[in-house]
This record gives structure tokens, C-alpha cells and sequence, in this order.
């Protein structure tokens, strides 16, 4: 009896164990399984250098969302950037979103000043005032060549 007690307990910490990979696994691959807690918007952009999906989102300050895709319009000639927001956050249609980057080389983030002046985005809308990233090099080269006006 004493040998199957022992198997028993072994059994139920692998299972235990099971379960928190698994759990981790999902919250760390921010997949959702009970329901899903963010909307789509889009944004256009003249151009969107450096910016790679799964960068995140920040409005005032703090993460509110990740980009989950970039694509070419082919119509409007313009680059579309696929974002995730969380729930609760409101946006409105006088958005500004804007490619920002973290200190002097870091990586490229998505930043939203949310307007307010106008009408909620609903999901699956576009914020068309964009502003497109700063190109570091561009400007290095400029001074370094004496193209820079003072």
C-alpha cells in the first residue's frame, strides 16, 4: 500500500508540473484560451523602418497593446501597421499614432496620443494622422557630409 501512496504523490506533481508549463506557456506566448481581452485598430504610414511586429504599443507612457502585423497598401502606396490594444482603452478618430524609438539605438515602439476631439474608433478602425519614424542615420550622414542648415 505504502508503494502506491508514493507513485500516487509522484504522479500528481508531474501533473502539477504539467499544468504550470502549459499556463506559462500560454501567458508568455500571449495567446488567449477563455476569452480575448483586446480589439484591432490599424494605422497608415508613409513608412514604417524599424518596426517589427511584436513591438509594443504605449500610450502616455505605458504598454497598452503589441504589433501583431505589418503590411503593404498597394492602392493607397502606404504601410499599414496591425496593433492589439487592451480593452478599456479608448482611442479616438483624431488619434495621432507616431514610431518612436527607445533611447538614442533602441528598439522602435508604436506611440498613441489618443485624441479626443473626435468620435471612438471603433475596433478594426485606422488612425490616419501618423507620423513616420526618425531616421538616425539619415541625419549622422547630413552632419557628418555638412548638409545639416543651422
Amino acid at each position: 500500500m505504502k508503494k502506491y501512496s508514493k507513485e500516487t504523490a509522484v504522479g500528481l506533481f508531474i501533473l502539477v508540473g504539467l499544468v504550470c508549463v502549459g499556463y506559462m506557456a500560454i501567458r508568455l506566448g500571449d495567446l488567449s484560451i477563455f476569452g480575448n481581452d483586446t480589439y484591432i485598430l490599424h494605422a497608415s504610414f508613409s513608412k514604417v523602418t524599424g518596426l517589427r511586429t511584436g513591438n509594443p504599443v504605449d500610450m502616455l507612457g505605458l504598454q497598452v497593446g503589441k504589433v501583431t502585423g505589418l503590411r503593404i497598401d498597394q492602392k493607397d502606396q502606404r504601410a499599414v501597421v496591425t496593433m492589439r490594444i487592451r480593452k478599456g482603452i479608448r482611442i479616438y478618430d483624431d488619434a495621432i499614432a507616431s514610431i518612436k524609438t527607445e533611447g538614442l539605438i533602441g528598439d522602435k515602439y508604436l506611440d498613441i496620443d489618443a485624441g479626443g476631439g473626435g468620435e471612438l474608433l471603433k475596433p478594426g478602425g485606422t488612425i490616419t494622422e501618423t507620423v513616420a519614424p526618425v531616421d538616425i542615420g539619415d541625419i549622422i550622414s547630413r552632419f557628418a557630409f555638412g548638409s545639416v542648415k543651422k
